[in-house]
C-alpha cells in the first residue's frame, strides 16, 4: 500500500481516521484552516507525487463551507502531481436538487458534479446516494456504496431476523432499500404512500401492508427534519405496531429534527457515521451509531488495488 495516501477535510475527520486505521495507512498530513476574510487555505504536509490519494469529505452542514474545502482540496493534491485523486464523498449535499422540479430551476447535484470533476476528481466514491442516477451526472467513475448490508448486520447482531419484524418504507421512492433490508433480516415489508406539500413537509396518508403486533423498522437514507419519520412512526403506531425503530444511513439532522425525536414513541434510530453527530443528538439517547467505515476502507482498498467494489455488496 507504499502508493496509497488518504487525506481528510475538516467534515468528518473521526471517520477519515477510522478508514485510514482499517486500510492500514496513515491518515495524510495537511492543514484545512480560514484566512480572516473566511477564505479557505489548503496546505499538504508531504509528498503525493504518483501516488494514489483519497479524500474523504461529507458535504453535510455547512454544506457550502465542506464543498470549498473539497475541491480546494482536490486542486491541490491534482496540483502536487497526485497520480489519481478520488474524492470520498460519504454524504453527497445537493443529491435532493437532481431534477427540476419547477420552471427555471437548477439541477444542483448536477452543478456539485461538475465542479468536483473541474476541481480534480478523478474518480468519486458515495455512499447511498439519494437518487443513483446521480452517478450519470459525472463524466468520471464513480463507485456508489450500500450502507443498508451493514445496518441490517448489526440489526441482526443486536435483535435477531424474523416474522415478527416488519422493514416499512417512508415513501413509494425508498421501495428497493426497503426490500435490501427485509430480506436480509428475513422480514416482510410495508410502504407508507405519503405526498409533499412543500419542501420539508410531507404528510403520510395510507399504510400497505400488514404492522398489527409487529416491531416496525423505518428504512431510508436519510433524516434531515424528521417531520416523514414521526409522522410514519405515529401511522404504524395507529395500525397496531407494537414498538417502531428506524434505520437511515445518513443523521442531516436539520431544524426541529431531534426535538420531533424526544417528542417521538420511536425507541431507537440507527445511523451510519457518514454525518458527525451534533452533541444534541448524543445526549438525546435516541441514536445508534454503526460505522461504515470498514466499508469505505475495504472499496479504497479495491480501487487501489484495481479489485471489484461491486463484490462487496455480494452475499
Amino acid at each position: 500500500m507504499s502508493g496509497l495516501k488518504i487525506f481528510s477535510g475538516n467534515s468528518n475527520p473521526l471517520l477519515a481516521q477510522k478508514v485510514a486505521e482499517i486500510a492500514g495507512v496513515k491518515l495524510g498530513h495537511s492543514q484545512v484552516t480560514s484566512f480572516a476574510d473566511g477564505e479557505i487555505q489548503v496546505e499538504i504536509h508531504e509528498s503525493v507525487r504518483g501516488q494514489h490519494v483519497f479524500v474523504i469529505q461529507s458535504t453535510c452542514n455547512p454544506v457550502n463551507q465542506n464543498y470549498m474545502e473539497l475541491f480546494i482540496m482536490l486542486d491541490a493534491l491534482k496540483r502536487a502531481s497526485a497520480l489519481h485523486v478520488t474524492a470520498v464523498i460519504p454524504y453527497y449535499g445537493y443529491a435532493r436538487q437532481d431534477r427540476k422540479v419547477a420552471p427555471r430551476a437548477p439541477i444542483s447535484a448536477k452543478c456539485m458534479a461538475d465542479l468536483l470533476t473541474s476541481a480534480g476528481a478523478d474518480r468519486v466514491v458515495c455512499v447511498d446516494l439519494h437518487a443513483a442516477q446521480i452517478q450519470g451526472f459525472f463524466n468520471v467513475p464513480v463507485d456508489h456504496l450500500f450502507a443498508i448490508p451493514t445496518l441490517a448486520r448489526a440489526w441482526r447482531e443486536n435483535h435477531g431476523i424474523g416474522a415478527d419484524f416488519v422493514a416499512v418504507s417512508p415513501d413509494a421512492g425508498g421501495v428497493e432499500r426497503c426490500r435490501a433490508f427485509a430480506k436480509r433480516i428475513e422480514a416482510s415489508m410495508a410502504i407508507i404512500d405519503k405526498r409533499r406539500s412543500a419542501p420539508n413537509e410531507a404528510k403520510a396518508l395510507h399504510l400497505i401492508g400488514e404492522v398489527k403486533d409487529k416491531t416496525a423498522i423505518i428504512v431510508d437514507d436519510m433524516i434531515d427534519t424528521a417531520g416523514t419519520l414521526t409522522q410514519a412512526v405515529d401511522n404504524l403506531l395507529k395500525n397496531g405496531a407494537k414498538r417502531v425503530f428506524a434505520v437511515a444511513t445518513h443523521p442531516v439532522l436539520s431544524g426541529p429534527a431531534i426535538a420531533r425525536l424526544m417528542e417521538s414513541p420511536i425507541e431507537k434510530v440507527w445511523v451510519t457515521d457518514s454525518i458527525p453527530l451534533s452533541e444534541a443528538a448524543k445526549k438525546s439517547g435516541k441514536f445508534e451509531v454503526v460505522s461504515v467505515a470498514p466499508v469505505l476502507a475495504e472499496a479504497i482498498k479495491r480501487i487501489y488495488g484495481n479489485d471489484s467494489v461491486s463484490s462487496l455488496f455480494n452475499e
